[in-house]
């Protein structure tokens, strides 16, 4: 029994999510929007029975039980650990919250419920080329890593409309969006944290000229970091915006004994030694159209794909809609995985502004929201 899904977000990405639900087998039974006008129009175009702008009205629902939250970050906490409370399964788009305060209290909801998935959308963990980078890594073949460089070019991460994606404090920019898929990537591979960072993130194209007139872009368009890992490895990252049109993406490991790079979705040792070649043709499926690649990279697309699949072999053998077997997903990333994702962030960006290495420092308790009348509370029952 594959379980019914609640879908959180209206964005372009649920164009390529919904009809592939569909394709392998899964209902999609309930559709949140921004606004009801917004819920409705992409309801009645994915064929959702029903639609609403209030959350409750989704979570509530008998029929759906896995959650896929694909709306803006701000939205993303708040979402979880109502879904998690009340015994649904989720899927969490990336990041998980906009800052660790959030994603700690993720983390403590998927505590309380471990009989419950709760993953991150990081999907490049399932693109074909990365699990078998990760095989080679794991055997040794490569030696020791001391070196990981990441380069990532791309149009602008935003469209025609002035909407979150344009404002920093609400998630948006390629620090949040494509950084976050890095610093998840580079643990997994090889299995080091980063123990601290040294970055600059910038907004080059401030301008966003619309209908109403010029409004003001905060979200960053260029970033480059280095995290020093745990081994004392070094990573460097580089992600570009202002290459309009395309993507590129190499993942370049050295080892004390060759190197592997992923290109795309290929993946060669050394110079020119091919170990995995990506000729899968995703337009084969009719649940993915020739508009998908103006939606979302190809690379994170199939590793979208690949993960909601395993997701549909995690549910598929067991009888109860709520129940699922754990090894199938056994490689997704937790909600733990990303609040050290975000606390990296935090960190890169604190580097920006300081101009200076900063530590990496992943927080245990929510933080309190008024230290300082807890500070008064705790002197006033010490003098009593």
């Amino acid at each position: 029994m594959l379980p019914g899904i609640g879908v959180f977000g209206t964005g372009k990405v649920i164009e390529i999510i919904v009809p592939f639900l569909r394709d392998k087998g899964f209902k999609v039974e309930a559709l949140w929007g921004r606004t009801m006008n917004e819920a409705e129009e992409a309801a009645k175009r994915l064929q959702i029975p029903f639609w609403t702008n209030k959350i409750d009205n989704v979570l509530l629902r008998k029929d759906v039980d896995l959650i896929f939250i694909v709306c803006s970050p701000n939205l993303h906490a708040q979402i979880a650990v109502k879904a998690l409370g009340i015994g649904k399964h989720v899927l969490c788009d990336k990041p998980a919250g906009l800052c660790q305060s959030e994603a700690i209290k993720m983390v403590h909801a998927a505590q309380y419920y471990p009989s419950l998935i709760s993953v991150v959308n990081h999907s490049l963990r399932f693109l074909p080329a990365f699990v078998q980078m990760k095989k080679q890594i794991v055997e040794n073949k490569i030696g020791n890593v001391f070196l990981c460089d990441v380069k990532v070019q791309m149009g602008r991460l935003y469209g025609d409309n002035f909407n979150w994606l344009c404002d920093k404090t609400m998630g948006g920019g390629v620090l949040t969006l494509v950084g976050s898929h890095v610093i998840d990537l580079v643990t997994y591979l090889t299995d080091q944290k980063a123990i601290r960072v040294h970055g600059i993130v910038k907004t080059f194209n401030k301008d966003f000229k619309c209908s109403t007139g010029v409004r003001q872009v905060t979200s960053p368009d260029f970033c480059t970091f280095q995290m020093e890992m745990a081994d004392r490895s070094l990573v460097t990252v580089t992600l570009n915006n202002h290459l309009a049109g395309t993507y590129v993406q190499e993942v370049l490991m050295c080892g004390t004994e060759g190197n592997l790079i992923v290109k795309g979705g290929d993946l060669f040792k050394d110079k020119d030694e091919v170990l995995y070649l990506d000729v899968e043709d995703l337009q084969k499926s009719d649940a993915i159209n020739v508009v998908s690649a103006d939606i979302m990279p190809r690379p994170c697309m199939k590793g979208l794909l690949k993960m909601i699949s395993a997701l549909r072999e995690a549910f598929l053998p067991v009888e109860d809609k709520r129940g699922w077997v754990k090894e199938p997903v056994s490689s997704a990333a937790t909600f733990e995985d990303s609040l050290y994702v975000q606390a990296v962030i935090d960190a890169i960006r604190s580097s920006s502004r300081n101009k200076e290495w900063v530590k990496v420092e992943v927080i245990t308790e929510e933080p309190d929201p008024n230290p300082l009348l807890s500070a008064a509370v705790r002197k006033s029952g010490m003098s009593m």
